[in-house]
């Protein structure tokens, strides 16, 4: 069976019409109806269309979270997929690219000797230092509950954290327009007509968000596969260092 493109369908559907008309003296023919073949939250209020998507990730078993966040001051570039028992996934920031990973409470921190030496910039440039970033390099480092890096860093792993600290837009909400975002159809929501952030939501299917762009330039960030399983293992014993109770300068 040949599938004729949307945009052919409709060039179609407006020749016929206008032959029809000419015709049979018929003074026009409906137009296409933009919510046909979609999930329906087109038709919605910005409101209800917020509370449906924020259900439909919250309910979603993984997510791949891709793009910039602006926190503090601070740029971060990530590209992480999450799950409800962990994550794993890259942060860039401040030049420096670290690998994360999160199994249940587990978390482990995996990057080059360049990263550490940063990190011990702040404490000094001692022979164990050095030392101690060429242990490092390249290896996971088990990072305990304990340090002050865990919490700083498990919260780029933990879905639902992330989730509900990005997915907000500020101010009055109002839908602006139907886009497309890799090839789907997207409903856009806003707050304070964009100044409050963006975020468009799948018209098709289940409705997920899709990609945000966050109030005072404090980032864009694409949201997809969702609900693909994807493999989250510790690493092996050969792949880990055990540094101890505290990472160095952390």
């Amino acid at each position: 069976m040949t599938v004729i493109p949307r945009t052919r369908r409709g060039a179609m559907v407006s020749a016929i019409c206008a032959l029809l008309v000419a015709g049979s003296g018929l003074t026009g023919c409906a137009k296409d109806d933009p919510d046909e073949g979609t999930n329906g939250v087109g038709k919605l209020s910005a409101a209800k269309i917020q509370s449906r998507t924020a259900s439909a990730a919250k309910s979603a078993d993984t997510v791949r979270l891709s793009g910039t966040v602006v926190s503090k001051g601070r740029t971060y570039k990530l590209d992480m997929r999450l799950a409800e028992d962990g994550g794993t996934g890259s942060v860039t920031s401040e030049g420096s690219t670290f690998r994360l990973l999160r199994v249940g409470e587990h978390l482990f921190l995996k990057a080059d000797k360049e990263f550490w030496e940063h990190e011990d910039d702040k404490g000094g440039d001692s022979e164990s230092d050095r030392a101690a970033a060429d242990k490092l390099n390249g290896m996971y480092v088990k990072v305990p509950t304990g340090d002050p890096s865990y919490q700083r860093f498990s919260g780029f792993t933990d879905k639902d954290v992330l989730l509900d600290g990005l997915l907000t837009l500020h101010g009055d909400l109002s839908t602006a327009g139907r886009h497309e975002q890799a090839g789907i159809r997207t409903i856009r929501i806003s707050g304070d007509e964009g100044s409050g952030g963006t975020l468009d939501v799948s018209l098709e299917g289940t409705p997920y968000p899709l990609r945000l762009v966050r109030a005072g330039d404090a980032g864009t960030i694409r949201l997809s596969d969702w609900g693909k399983p994807f493999s989250l293992e510790e690493p092996t014993e050969k792949e880990v260092v055990d540094y101890g109770q505290q990472l160095p300068t952390s």
